[in-house]
């Protein structure tokens, strides 16, 4: 930005706007936070429930954690160290895939390990097929972080760098169920390899093969948990920027802009005390929710098509005594498949319909610090796929929520992914009626779907038309959605203000 811009307000200290404010305080510029909560993390929220025997420490957003290098770097704008300030547990296996045949496959993140597994679990031909594939992935991620991922975008011509002639060699618009098919050949492998495109909001049947890269971060690269549980990251990012200068507002809601020409010149925030209070800008990093952050900047972008978003979730946290003949070695991410596919996603995607046979992701975060929750006591965190509310515009969350919970229940306790005789005392069931509750855009943590009209250049840009000094990050925006994403959209935001740096 031409202009000075000395002081800037970020409104929002989720991992995005944490990442922004680190990235501009290491260059120098002096930041105000403004977060509506009492805490840091945005989507990477907290929650402390009371039981008879103690407190249960939820983390009620994103369960898992990869590429912690990106976090490292964030930090290293004001001369700080992850590991410093956060102990990382490396998961081993990263998840335990269950499937409806009653088989079992380790997710090893160590080649040598998962080769093992393949072979042992299914044959040598796909073990052959898994090396191959591993190289194909990191291929995909090196390709892709800098240019594409890392990369602010203003138009389609951004595209065009030498790494778009790789990228189309290694088969990145190919599908990438196709791909990931050629491989292996073994269902189960492919169901392991190409479900994450879900998290991106689309079936891992029409993704498009560039979405591979998710898989190389909970497949190759590697999970972690942080000891203190999730929320322990924002927790140390928003400690290293108040080091570094920064001031936080907690408690305190933006409710608009204060332009003059095409400039912000001030943020009005309503406290926590109910006072309207003030703080004069030279620029403004936004990242609420796009509905919410559009509703500050006066109007939506106009867009050729209209933004469609992506499914949502039911989140069922419950914390009870750990079962005395439980499994000692119970993984801390379980995934457990169905044995439909196909349906699955034409009912959560299309139809609007709840999963007629779910896949689900249970996370027991005291497998690796029982400390979060009371001495001999666990935690659990089960999460099943579920339409949006525009999409599932017919389903009662009111009416439904706790009876498909418990039908949910019922499901990972017939399948043994909860111990037989897990019985719990607290519990918290999070539905997209709630996701809308907190602001979340169709009812969905997710937000805007990466279909390939919503990705990379024709994603909704950071740089909102009109305004000279207002930015955005998060997740609607570029790159997208996840911890590794939303970290480098604070960092994009911040290069739009100071400038992109040179970087390897």
């Amino acid at each position: 930005m031409a202009a000075p811009t000395d002081h800037v307000v970020v409104v929002g200290a989720g991992l995005s706007g944490l990442a922004a404010t680190l990235h501009l305080l290491g260059a120098g510029r002096r930041v105000t936070v403004l977060e509506r909560a009492d805490h840091p993390g945005g989507r990477a929220g907290r929650l402390d429930l009371h039981g008879s025997a103690g407190d249960y420490r939820l983390d009620t957003g994103p369960a898992v954690l990869t590429m912690p290098e990106i976090v490292d770097r964030t930090l290293a704008a004001v001369g700080q160290k992850l590991s410093d300030r956060v102990e990382l547990i490396r998961l081993d296996p990263a998840y335990r895939a269950r499937f409806a045949d009653g088989s079992t496959i380790a997710v090893h993140t160590d080649p040598k390990a998962m080769e093992a597994e393949i072979a042992a679990a299914v044959g040598p031909r796909d073990a052959a097929g898994y090396r191959r594939l591993r190289h194909w992935l990191s291929s995909l991620y090196e390709t892709e972080i800098d240019s594409f991922i890392g990369a602010n975008m203003d138009s389609p011509m951004s595209l065009l760098t030498p790494d778009l002639a790789r990228l189309t060699r290694l088969g990145g618009f190919g599908r990438l169920s196709r791909v990931v098919g050629r491989f292996v050949r073994d269902d189960r492998l492919r169901r392991i390899f190409t479900f994450q495109a879900l998290y991106a909001g689309v079936s891992p049947l029409s993704a498009l093969a560039v979405y591979g890269v998710i898989a190389y971060m909970d497949t190759v690269a590697g999970v972690w948990f942080p000891r203190g549980g999730m929320r322990a990251l924002p927790s140390a990012l928003a400690d290293a920027a108040t080091e570094a200068g920064a001031t936080f507002r907690y408690g305190a809601r933006a409710t608009s802009l204060i332009r003059r020409h095409d400039r912000a010149v001030a943020v009005r925030y309503l406290a926590a005390n109910g006072e309207l209070n003030q703080v004069d800008a030279d620029a403004v990093v936004l990242t609420a929710d796009l509905p919410a952050s559009y509703q500050l900047l006066g109007r939506a972008p106009r867009r050729p098509i209209r933004l469609r978003w992506a499914p949502s979730a039911v989140v069922l946290h419950t914390g009870g005594p750990a079962p005395k003949n439980d499994d000692p070695a119970r993984a801390h991410h379980t995934i457990s498949f169905g044995s439909a596919w196909v349906q699955t996603f034409d009912e959560i995607l299309r139809r609007g319909k709840l999963m007629s046979d779910p896949s689900m992701l249970l996370t027991t975060p005291t497998a690796s610090d029982p400390e979060l929750a009371p001495p001999g006591h666990q935690l659990n965190y089960l999460l099943a796929p579920c339409p949006n509310l525009e999409c599932g515009s017919d389903l009662d969350w009111s009416r439904i929520g706790a009876a498909y919970a418990d039908e949910l229940l019922q499901i990972a306790h017939t399948r043994g992914i909860i111990g037989p005789g897990s019985r719990h005392e607290v519990s918290l069931l999070v539905t997209p009626a709630d996701w809308a509750a907190q602001g979340f855009a169709a009812g969905t943590p997710f937000s805007a779907a990466h279909t390939i009209a919503q990705t990379g250049p024709f994603r909704p840009g950071n740089r909102p038309p009109g305004w000279s000094n207002v930015v955005l990050a998060g997740c609607g925006t570029t790159p997208g959605v996840g911890v590794p994403p939303a970290l480098i959209s604070g960092r994009l935001a911040a290069e739009r203000i100071i400038g992109a740096r040179a970087r390897r």
